[in-house]
């Protein structure tokens, strides 16, 4: 059957292949691919093709999940504490920090900063929360209307933020948590009597009624802060008018943190330092460093499981068309164009695979997108769901990744073919 089949196919293709109008590789390589008719290698192929499918959809899923994962818990991070924190110079930790001042010339220095995007204010003070038998320590955070309050805003989950048109209520007004709102039974519009903690003399106490209820999902913000007005705090501390806690900087590409939390401090006078969120919250930043490896890992593991498949189904392929090979080179046909044969056919399957991995891949990553299906512990890992992101470009530099690789690998078992004697091969079938 073979022979009948090059026979009719080379004679009629001779002049074609020496013109150059016809791949014969690429032509024959084809014709086995979808008409030939496989016997005990079918199964294998389906094998190695489906676990090539299976691999580009896990490491698809992988980086996407690791992108959006890190993507999210990062966005909570710069939300509620910018990119890089402008504070005094101060070896003592404490939350009643020194007062500091910039001028207006060291606030346009720090803007004139390429990727500089917002520069805000705020301060922080320890505060005492008694009400309905319960007592609750809290960290309030003071911000003023220069304070960008977009992240805020997607944090509510009830009421609305602080409204600094009025200054008199604003000092006033307080955003609480969820999950302090609900251990202490207060809503929105609620009253209720806050002590601050004074350096010196008795406990301050402020009456505050709650203009909004926050949930970021991250246990160290919900458990800790509330946010109220930063005049508030210049009252109780007896500060200048213009003295602020610290500054928060935000930047347009978190990529370039270090660099431009070093050019920040460069134009910063001796006495304040630049802290970028990364050096703020280590043990957040070095857990989310730490997943990269395991990513890494599963998509060494996967690319290795599909080029193991391939180059076995390759083999069993080689195998199946011995005689086919024999024919080929008794007409005379040389090696490079048998292995480009199968090679071809290698390719068709890898494609083949690679297709229908994108499909399933995708199918999973829009379906989580939209539904949220998928759930995680919010308490351990910062978000109620699996979160996915992954561009188009990530997408095909990993198809033609796997691609490449699986080829390359692929070249190795089509010398195969040179070792296959024409007079043996015949005899074969």
């Amino acid at each position: 059957m073979y022979f009948v089949f090059l026979i009719r196919y080379l004679t009629f293709a001779k002049v074609q292949i020496i013109s150059g109008d016809l791949n014969f590789p690429y032509f024959l390589a084809k014709r086995i691919a979808v008409d030939g008719k496989r016997t005990f290698s079918g199964l294998i192929v389906r094998v190695a093709v489906g676990a090539i499918a299976l691999g580009i959809a896990a490491m698809m899923l992988s980086i996407a999940v690791l992108k959006g994962f890190k993507g999210e818990v990062t966005a909570k991070q710069r939300g509620f504490f910018g990119d890089i924190t402008l504070i005094s110079y101060d070896l003592n930790s404490s939350y009643e920090p020194v007062p500091i001042s910039l001028s207006a010339e060291d606030i346009r220095e720090v803007r004139t900063v390429p990727g500089v995007t917002d520069i805000r204010h705020f301060a922080t003070k320890a505060g005492i929360i008694t009400i309905n038998d319960e007592v609750e320590g809290v960290l309030f955070k003071g911000i003023d209307s220069s304070y960008n309050q977009q992240f805020l805003e997607s944090a509510l989950v009830d009421g609305l933020p602080i409204d600094f048109a009025d200054s008199a209520k604003a000092a006033t007004q307080i955003l609480l948590s969820q999950y302090t709102a609900n251990r202490l039974q207060l809503s929105v519009g609620d009253d209720f009597i806050m002590y601050f903690v004074q350096l010196e003399g008795r406990p301050r106490p402020r009456k505050f009624r709650i203009a909004g209820i926050f949930h970021t999902g991250v246990e160290e913000l919900d458990n800790s802060y509330v946010i109220g007005a930063l005049s508030l705090v210049r009252r109780l501390n007896d500060w200048e008018a213009g003295a602020v806690g610290g500054y928060e900087v935000t930047i347009d590409d978190f990529s370039k943190l270090d660099g431009l939390t070093e050019a920040v401090r460069e134009r910063l006078p001796l006495t304040i330092d630049a802290i970028s969120v990364r050096d703020q919250l280590p043990e957040i930043f070095q857990w989310l460093d730490l997943l990269d490896v395991n990513t890494i890992i599963i998509l060494i593991l996967m690319i290795v499981v599909a080029v193991v498949n391939m180059v076995s189904a390759l083999l069993i392929i080689i195998l199946e068309r011995t005689s086919m090979i024999g024919i080929l080179k008794a007409l005379g046909y040389g090696d490079g164009g048998i292995r480009n044969v199968f090679l071809y056919q290698a390719a068709y399957l890898i494609g083949l695979g690679l297709a229908l991995g994108n499909l399933l891949g995708y199918g999973l990553y829009w379906f989580q997108r939209q539904t949220h299906y998928f759930k995680l512990d919010e308490a351990s890992y910062y978000v109620s769901y699996v979160p996915v992101d992954i561009s188009l470009l990530e997408v095909v530099l990993l198809n033609a990744g796997i691609a490449v690789v699986a080829l390359a690998v692929l070249i190795i078992p089509s010398y195969l073919i040179a070792r296959i004697s024409p007079i043996k091969a015949i005899q074969f079938q």
